[in-house]
């Protein structure tokens, strides 16, 4: 068979996929008519050879990964097992799977893997950013950064949230692309809480810059040409430098309570502190990081509570025993329902299905053999449809993660959305407060609906974004 017409056969399989919820397993398999020699030396006697196969012809995987995201994960997973691999246009990587065996990779005892495949894919635009750096560096600036996440601190960033959303959330209404709106409220939350700056043009332009950054670090064109994604988020990562590089003097002169102004005093009890230059790296990381992470977990959410209105009703109800007060830290982890359902959206959801490694040395995971230099992907939401550690997975139940349940607790690593080990999100409190902050404002003045028909399904181009924006119809409360 020629290559074109292989190319023909393989793009014919992949463009007529069904919908995701009645995906055939073997189509989702990519189509492999055969498997391809194994990219990686023979492995050592009493270790296992990693399964895989190239794909496409130039795209490898790609399509099948942006169409159907952790579906398609899971599908090779059951084939292959916990760990395979794969190609895309930027090369092949090793897919880890499971909780046994993201849990080795994830704690990194040995030190065996590194960050270099989040430098490689987004170091361009968040270079230097926390979850970028490696070992003794990163030990040293969480110990720092630590300091801009302490109870008081968190207080102060959930105090400034509901203002935002309460400016923000009677603009609304009516038939509303849930998604870009939500993206909208985060950022204005996000520069409000970590920059005190959310008014003017410099708003807007810093608003586009981060998701122009954001949408280059995936960009198949890595290259500065014109028109492309590449030179969009170069240029946006210029605007943010200069942005924070000019506000820098003035957060380290006075006593702010915003993220930026604890960053630039943030100092451990021996004395270590930031430069200016860690300082714009870092809140640049922190706020894409922030931002999107929260989007889509509100999303989700929001979504789930529109196809299941006796949990909006029962969400509703607690938000409303909260009064018209703005809520503090302990009365939003007093919304218990509300909770419980966003655990489940950050399990069906994840809004980072993936994270990325570099072995650095030779290496196993779970019994098979890793050389230096392989690419690894650790796909952590797999582990959340692992089916030994939940129950009907592809079923929206918020109940197992209640008092009587706790599936997440059937394994360690079945429930990671955060990630794990030492680079484990270091805002994972405040977002969860963020979102629930938001819900609960929702809850208080909104019902909404989405229509019958619609079904989640995400992109994966870049971090995962809503195909259709989700749309609702959203009816003020009398």
């Amino acid at each position: 068979m020629s290559l074109v017409q292989h190319a023909r056969e393989r793009w014919s399989s992949v463009l007529t996929l069904p919908a995701p919820e009645r995906v055939d397993r073997t189509l989702l398999d990519s189509g492999v008519h055969g498997r391809n020699p194994a990219p990686f030396a023979p492995a050592p006697e009493g270790l296992r050879e990693i399964p895989g196969d190239d794909g496409l012809p130039l795209l490898g995987h790609a399509v099948s990964y942006i169409r159907y995201g952790h579906r398609f994960t899971r599908a090779r997973t059951e084939k292959l097992g916990p760990l395979w691999w794969m190609r895309s246009p930027v090369g092949r990587a090793v897919i880890v799977t499971g909780p046994a065996a993201t849990r080795e990779v994830l704690t990194n005892r040995d030190k065996a893997f590194s960050q270099e495949g989040w430098r490689s894919m987004v170091g361009e635009f968040f270079h230097r950013g926390l979850m970028l750096l490696d070992f003794d560096e990163h030990r040293a600036h969480r110990r720092i950064m630590q300091q801009a996440f302490t109870a008081d601190r968190i207080e102060s960033y959930v105090a400034a949230t509901t203002p935002v959303v309460r400016e923000v959330l009677p603009t609304w209404g009516g038939d509303l692309r849930l998604y870009p709106a939500l993206k909208r409220l985060t950022l204005d939350v996000a520069q409000a809480v970590f920059m005190d700056a959310r008014s003017g043009p410099d708003a807007e332009a810093v608003n586009r810059a981060f998701v122009d950054c954001v949408r280059a670090a995936n960009a198949f064109v890595r290259k500065d040409l014109p028109g492309t994604r590449w030179r969009r988020g170069l240029r946006g990562r210029a605007l943010l430098e200069d942005w924070f590089r000019a506000n820098i003097a003035a957060k380290r002169a006075g006593n702010g309570t915003d993220l930026f102004s604890a960053l630039c005093h943030a100092r451990t009890d021996d004395g270590e502190q930031f430069s200016d230059d860690d300082v714009v790296n870092h809140m640049i990381f922190l706020m894409m990081a922030a931002h999107d992470t929260s989007t889509t977990t509100a999303a989700s959410a929001a979504y789930h509570l529109a196809r299941n209105p006796e949990w909006q009703e029962r969400c509703r109800a607690e938000s409303d025993a909260l009064g018209d007060g703005i809520p503090d830290v302990a009365a939003l982890r007093s919304l218990t329902s509300l909770d419980l359902v966003i655990r489940e959206a950050l399990r069906m959801d994840a809004p980072v299905p993936v994270v990325m490694r570099t072995a650095e040395k030779d290496t196993t995971v779970v019994g098979h053999h890793l050389p230096a230099g392989t690419r690894v992907i650790v796909a952590q939401a797999v582990n959340h449809y692992d089916r030994s550690c939940w129950s009907d997975p592809e079923r929206f139940d918020p109940e197992r993660f209640g008092p009587d349940r706790r599936e997440d607790r059937s394994d360690r690593d079945a429930w990671i959305p955060f990630g794990g080990g030492v680079h484990k999100c270091i805002g994972l409190h405040f977002g969860t407060l963020e979102v629930t902050a938001i819900l609960h404002e929702m809850l208080r003045r909104y019902r909404w609906t989405v229509d019958p028909a619609y079904r989640l399904r995400w992109d994966n181009t870049s971090l995962p974004v809503p195909v259709g924006g989700i749309p609702v119809t959203l009816r003020p409360r009398e």
